[in-house]
């Protein structure tokens, strides 16, 4: 697990023996999977993550989208 990104009181993380579709994961008071590969993020799974906290990781993600999807290809390769 390589944490990615910390921000807004929140953690991305990226799995090193995860699968595709690239995503993080986002954890804050829950947590998030959000897919990395649309013109736009959306969330794949969430767990215990309220509705606020959930448009702060998305939009978190979303301003980071383009760094973060180069972060996964050079762990997934």
């Amino acid at each position: 697990m390589v944490t990615v990104l910390r921000a807004l009181a929140m953690r991305v993380v990226i799995y090193l023996n995860d699968h595709e579709p690239a995503h993080v994961h986002v954890y804050g008071d829950g947590q998030a999977r959000i897919d990395l590969t649309g013109a736009r993020p959306t969330v794949i799974e969430k767990r215990r993550m309220t509705r606020g906290e959930l448009r702060k990781a998305l939009a978190l993600v979303a301003e980071h989208q383009a760094a973060l999807l180069r972060r996964w290809e050079e762990i997934h390769g």
